[in-house]
């Protein structure tokens, strides 16, 4: 899985916005011409996000991301390759250049 961090993205319906969409969309296009790619979704910004923790047995939620940091969850793809592959892949996207990238495998639990 590419776990795309990103410090700012521009908004939707701007040059920068229709800039940075088109690049991803480039990306996304070679990982399913590479036959690689099984899922990709954007996220909402973390201020729309919930977190949840147990804390003695009670739910607590909050508003917002879960820690303050400069750079966010943004995104992902799930690809169907190798580490080394994943790896490229990651080099290439342009997450990689606006924020970072981390490659995580997922664990199967079957």
């Amino acid at each position: 899985m590419l776990l795309l961090y990103e410090r700012e993205r521009p908004q939707p319906g701007t040059a920068a916005g229709a800039e940075i969409f088109g690049r991803v969309m480039a990306f996304h296009k070679e990982c399913r011409d590479r036959g690689i790619l099984v899922a990709s979704d954007p996220l909402h910004d973390p201020q729309t996000a919930t977190t949840v923790r147990i804390i003695d047995d009670t739910p607590m939620n909050t508003d917002g991301p879960f820690a303050e940091t400069t750079e966010w969850l943004g995104g992902y793809f799930i690809l169907e390759t190798d580490k080394d592959t994943a790896v490229e892949m990651a080099q290439r996207c342009p997450s990689a250049a606006t924020g970072c990238v981390e490659v995580r495998q997922i664990m199967d639990t079957s």
